[in-house]
């Protein structure tokens, strides 16, 4: 059984998924409950888990100035 809980998010990526359709936001949800649950139940910390993220978005070719843009596109 599912259940709901409140996640922070900002303004762009709320608005985007509430203009999802419903099959989108079916898919979004449980794209986020897989994310969720490899980060939950992994047995590593936070610390190894944003290192683990970080070190697959500069593979794929995410770079500091990319980031920075990124953040600061608001």
């Amino acid at each position: 059984m599912a259940e709901q809980i409140t996640v922070s998010v900002d303004s762009d990526v709320a608005k985007r998924y509430r203009s999802a359709s419903d099959h989108e936001r079916r898919k979004l949800d449980l794209l986020v409950n897989l994310c969720l649950r490899d980060v939950t139940t992994a047995g590593t910390s936070l610390r190894d888990t944003m290192l683990h993220i970080s070190r697959n978005a500069q593979r794929r070719g995410l770079t500091p100035e990319i980031l920075q843009s990124v953040l600061t596109d608001e």
